[in-house]
C-alpha cells in the first residue's frame, strides 16, 4: 500500500508539472513581440538612458530582441532524473572528449603558455573548462541575445538578474566589442567559447590580441585570457591543484565530509586520510572532504582552488569533472572509487517528494525544490543520525525507499 502511495505521489506532482508547463508553452506559442508590454519597454529604455547608454545601441537592441516563449519553458522546465556523479562523470569526461582536448592544447600550446605564464592557471585547466562549456567551441549557443535576455527580463524567475544582464549586452555594444546582430548564446544569456554572462564579461574580459575590444565569440586569445583572469581575480592559487582522491579510513565520521568544513591537509591525514596512491598528501590549509556519490562512492580533497572553480559554477559535479577532465590531459588517471556506489537515479519528483517527506517528518529542507542542496543534505544527515546511518547526506534511492516506507 506504501509503494502505491509514493507512486500516487510522484505522479501527481509529475501530472502538475507537466500541465502547468504546456498551459503555458499552449499560451505562449500565441505571443509574440507584442508580448512585452509597452509600458516594460518604455521603462526599459529609461532605465538604458539612466545608465548612460546611447539612444543608437538601445534602439538597436530592442528592434532585435523578441519575445521567446521557448525560453520560457527552458527556464521552468527541470531535468527528468538528477544524474549521480559518476554518471555526469561519464557522460561529459569520455574517451573523445579526452582525446579532443589533448589535440586543442597541442594546436594552441603557444598561446596557452603565454596566458598561464601571465595569469597562473594551468593551460590544462583551461581546456577543460572550454571542453566542459562549449565542447571547445563548437556548442556555443544560437539564440540572439537581446531576445532571450529581455524575454526572461520580462517574464522569468530571476527578471532583475537578467535585466541588469540586458543592460550589460547593451554597454558590450556600446564599448565595441561587438554588434548587436552577432551577440548570440544560450538561452540563459551565456555567451563565446567560455560561455560567460555578459556581467561577468564586463569584469573579467580582456583584449589579449589587442585588437581594441573584447573578442570572447571567435579569438582565443581573448578568450582564454578572459577566462583566466576571471579565476585569477576570484582566488586561483599558483601551482596549487584543485581537489585529488583519497581513501578514507574504516570509522570516519561522514557528518565531516562536506564542502564547508574545512580543515590543513595535516590535520585530515592525523584523521587517517591518504591519497589513493598511498603518497604523501599536498601541504594545504584548507582542505575538504567530498562524497559526491554518497559514503559508498569516491571520495575526493578539494583545496583552495576548487573553490575557485565552484565560483565558476556552484555545481559539485561540475567542478570535479573539470579537475578530473584537466588530469586526463596529462597521464591517464581513472577515478578508482564508487564500485559499490549506489548507481540509479533519483527523480526529480522523487526528491521533490523526498524533501516534502524530510520536512514532513520535521527535518528542514526548506521549500521543496527537487534538487539536493546544502540545506537538504544538513536534513539528511540530521535524519540519517536519528536512523544510525552514516551520515554522508547522500539523497539516493535507498534512502529514499526507507523514507518512504518505513514513516
Amino acid at each position: 500500500m506504501l509503494h502505491l502511495i509514493r507512486k500516487l505521489i510522484e505522479s501527481c506532482i509529475k501530472l502538475l508539472l507537466a500541465i502547468s508547463l504546456t498551459l503555458y508553452s499552449v499560451n505562449a506559442s500565441a505571443e509574440d513581440r507584442n508580448a512585452v508590454s509597452n509600458d516594460w519597454l518604455v521603462a526599459f529604455k529609461n532605465e538604458a538612458r539612466v545608465n548612460q547608454i546611447s539612444e543608437k545601441t538601445i534602439e538597436a537592441t530592442l528592434q532585435h530582441a523578441k519575445f521567446l516563449p521557448r525560453v520560457i519553458v527552458l527556464d521552468r522546465s527541470q531535468p527528468e532524473f538528477i544524474s549521480p556523479f559518476l554518471t555526469y562523470l561519464d557522460t561529459r569526461v569520455n574517451t573523445q572528449q579526452i582525446s579532443q582536448g589533448r589535440q586543442m592544447l597541442q594546436l594552441n600550446e603557444a598561446l596557452l603558455v603565454k596566458v598561464e605564464a601571465q595569469y597562473g592557471v594551468p593551460k590544462e585547466i583551461l581546456v577543460a573548462f572550454w571542453g566542459m562549456e562549449t565542447n571547445y567551441g563548437k556548442n556555443k549557443g544560437s539564440f540572439g541575445l537581446p531576445s532571450a535576455l529581455m524575454t526572461l527580463a520580462y517574464e522569468g524567475r530571476r527578471s532583475d538578474f537578467f535585466r541588469s544582464q540586458l543592460l550589460d549586452v547593451m554597454r558590450i555594444v556600446d564599448a565595441g566589442h561587438n554588434h548587436v546582430s552577432a551577440m548570440r548564446g544560450s538561452w540563459a544569456g551565456a555567451m563565446g567559447h567560455m560561455q560567460f554572462m555578459p556581467s561577468t564579461f564586463m569584469l573579467y574580459g580582456v583584449d589579449a590580441d589587442q585588437d581594441g575590444r573584447i573578442n570572447i565569440w571567435t579569438s582565443l586569445e581573448d578568450a582564454f585570457a578572459s577566462a583566466a583572469n576571471y579565476l585569477s581575480q576570484v582566488g586561483w592559487r599558483k601551482n596549487e591543484i584543485s581537489a585529488l582522491e583519497v581513501k578514507l579510513p574504516q570509522g570516519f565520521q561522514y557528518q565531516l565530509a562536506q564542502l564547508n568544513t574545512r580543515k590543513t591537509s595535516d590535520e585530515w591525514a592525523q584523521l587517517g586520510v591518504v591519497a589513493m596512491n598511498n603518497k604523501p598528501l599536498p601541504k594545504q590549509d584548507n582542505a575538504a572532504i567530498l562524497l559526491p556519490q554518497g559514503w559508498q562512492g569516491p571520495a575526493f580533497m578539494v583545496f583552495s582552488n576548487f573553490d575557485a572553480i565552484m565560483d565558476w559554477n556552484r555545481s559539485v559535479n561540475y567542478a570535479l569533472s573539470v579537475n578530473h577532465l584537466a588530469n586526463q590531459f596529462s597521464s591517464d588517471l581513472p577515478i578508482v572509487g564508487g564500485a559499490e556506489a549506489e548507481k540509479a537515479a533519483l527523480s526529480y519528483n522523487q526528491l521533490w517528494a523526498l524533501q516534502t517527506k524530510l520536512n514532513n517528518l520535521g527535518f528542514d529542507c526548506g521549500e521543496p525544490d527537487g534538487f539536493p542542496g546544502l540545506k537538504t543534505q544538513a536534513a539528511i544527515r540530521a535524519y540519517q543520525a536519528t536512523q544510525e546511518l552514516p551520515q554522508d547526506g547522500f539523497a539516493g534511492p535507498s534512502l529514499y525507499n526507507r523514507l518512504m516506507e518505513q514513516h
